[in-house]
């Protein structure tokens, strides 16, 4: 009886712990919901502060609300620091061919998968490449799905093997319709991985002339960016317009096109009320039509005759009839397809009906004759008259679409190209150095120890040179010159953790008087040195930017002056910082410190 009732106990215990368990969780969902119908509605401090609570709360769920968290923070912070762009027009367009709508050159896109992107996707269904590119910036997806910006340019008649662009704009979610500013110094992108406020945000990389590379991509802030997706920047060329496209207030397959005044200094203002920020994001447009230029937005605006226009609409009068029959005609073909499967019954029906649409074919034949007859006329004209047509040229025109010409801004849609078809030379496979057991061991190809403290596993010595025979399937596997001994060592490791726990696999190989060694920026050291040198302290400095963004070119320069260490953007507490580092000497990372205040930089510290 006793343990009966232990037992019941017990079970009550863990029912109520479950309950109370599952209470919490439901909790931190209610609160998480709350958090993310907020940072929809651009009210970021109620987003912080319903994800605070929840953070509070033990659950299960932690990292998910510590990653809302992190975006509500940064749109919080981004408020601070708002656009305020005139709105020339804005036009909603389905998913799948927006792109189509920009003022860019025609026949520029290229559907998607195609040679540089093999996968394609909803958002990423073409890519641009216009005309005698020789520079190509285009994303696409990598062995894990995960889509990255990547460059190829053409050297003679070969396109380079394509290449990351660099670290800072490669995340761990997707970037998306990398565009080239018209000048080729800025390259503006969308990332659903960079610092933001969730789904795809809007970036600006500037390319840095004395470093050869593109710097810290810097995120567009309102009302560029927003919590729904935002992507595919543009500035005309002709420089009176900014363009860009987002999903925010549209269906799941449209995005709303808007089209700004181009600011090429804008002035950021802080937006504290939530209302305001809201009504600034909705970008509506201005009513003043003065400040549209038609001539600027629509492509291939030359002008035409009356004969020309003619002809274009017997082109499209002609396409759409033939369209019909060819409707009509599978019509006809899938009630001829049932009635051989069909009851009595329908069959009576369906016998009817057939009669009745045959009846009506040679009435639609004979229209589409005559309406073919009269542009062949028009073409007879034409040739008697002198005039050449550029077919392709009128082909485009009959294709196009045009949109938003009563609201004043004009959208023209352009035709796709052909898919790109780029000689490429081959990439040339890198070596792999990660440590590896393979059926076939494998030398370096370069036996220069790295520098830093490096550990290694040393094998055997010998007089001879070894063959792959001898190294029994390990890779990398080092030589070295000793005396008139060469010597073999296994693997790059960066910690002794790490050579420790592998040193077992490789005696267990055959190697059974195999020995852990150590290298100091390519110095043979003890281990036991080592090991101390692993265990000190390294310093970074940190560096908090004045407009909550970007650093200055005067922090920039200290930076390169007095440092070759990494420059790291990132997010802490819904603020953005820049790290640089990791210092092994505490006094260089302090002569960078001094450097960075001396350019004006006040918000530095030396962690």
């Amino acid at each position: 009886m006793r343990n009966k009732a232990l037992h019941i106990l017990l079970a009550s215990s863990a029912a109520l712990f479950f309950s109370l368990g599952a209470h919490a969780q439901a909790s931190v969902d209610r609160l998480m919901a709350r958090a993310d119908s907020a940072r929809l509605q651009y009210d970021f401090p109620a987003a912080t502060r319903f994800c605070n609570q929840a953070v509070e709360q033990d659950s299960t769920s932690r990292a998910k609300v510590e990653d809302l968290l992190i975006m509500c923070q940064n749109g919080l912070s981004m408020m601070d620091f708002c656009s305020q762009p005139v709105v020339v027009s804005r036009q909603v367009f389905p998913m799948k061919d927006f792109f189509l709508f920009y003022p860019l050159e025609n026949h520029g896109w290229r559907k998607t998968p195609n040679q540089l992107d093999s996968l394609g996707g909803d958002l990423a269904s073409a890519v641009y490449i216009p005309k005698e590119s020789r520079d190509i910036y285009y994303s696409a997806a990598d062995e894990d799905g995960i889509r990255n910006i990547y460059h190829t340019t053409l050297a003679d008649s070969l396109w380079s093997a394509p290449m990351l662009i660099n670290e800072q704009m490669t995340s761990s979610s997707d970037e998306i319709y990398p565009m080239l500013s018209p000048d080729g110094k800025s390259l503006y992108f969308a990332s659903k991985g960079l610092y933001g406020m969730g789904g795809y945000d809007l970036y600006v990389s500037q390319w840095n002339e004395e470093a050869k590379d593109w710097d810290v991509p810097v995120n567009m802030g309102f009302p560029y960016s927003s919590p729904y997706d935002d992507f595919l920047f543009i500035n005309t060329d002709d420089g009176r317009y900014s363009i860009f496209a987002s999903n925010r207030g549209c269906g799941r397959d449209s995005v709303c096109i808007y089209v700004l005044e181009y600011d090429g200094m804008p002035v950021r203002q802080a937006v504290s009320d939530v209302k305001e920020l809201r009504e600034l994001s909705s970008l509506v447009p201005a009513t003043d039509p003065s400040r549209i230029d038609n001539g600027s937005a629509v492509n291939d605006a030359e002008s035409q005759n009356v004969d020309t226009r003619r002809y274009i609409e017997k082109i499209k009068e002609v396409r759409t009839m033939r369209d019909s029959l060819a409707k009509f005609n599978n019509d006809l073909d899938e009630m001829r397809n049932e009635y051989s499967s069909a009851s009595d019954e329908r069959k009576a029906e369906l016998s009817n009906a057939i009669q009745e649409k045959e009846q009506g074919l040679p009435a639609l034949n004979a229209a589409l004759q005559a309406s073919v007859k009269e542009l062949q006329a028009i073409e007879m004209e034409f040739l008697s008259n002198g005039i050449v047509l550029d077919a392709t040229k009128l082909q485009d025109n009959a294709d196009k679409e045009v949109v938003g010409a009563s609201s004043g801004y004009t959208f023209s849609r352009n035709s796709f190209g052909p898919a790109p078809s780029l000689e490429m030379r081959k990439p040339k496979a890198k070596f792999d150095y990660s440590f590896k057991i393979l059926p076939e061991g494998r030398f370096a190809e370069n036996n220069e120890i790295p520098d830093g403290i490096v550990y290694q596993i040393q094998l055997f010595a010998q007089s001879r040179k070894a063959t792959v025979a001898d190294i029994k399937g390990l890779s990398p596997v080092f030589e070295r010159k000793s005396g008139n001994k060469f010597v073999y060592s296994v693997g790059v490791f960066k910690t002794y953790k790490d050579v420790l726990s592998n040193i077992n696999k490789v005696k267990k190989r055959g190697f059974r008087t195999a020995e852990i060694i150590a290298w100091q920026d390519g110095r043979s050291i003890g281990v036991s040195s080592a090991r101390k040198l692993e265990s000190q302290v390294l310093y970074t400095v940190t560096i908090y930017p004045e407009n909550g963004q970007s650093l200055p070119e005067a922090a920039m320069e200290a930076i390169r002056s007095n440092s070759d260490k990494d420059l790291i953007k990132s997010a802490e507490n819904g603020s953005v910082v820049f790290k640089v580092g990791p210092f092994e000497d505490k006094a260089v990372a302090e002569e960078l410190v001094k450097a960075l205040k001396a350019a004006g930089i006040g918000n530095v510290s030396l962690e």
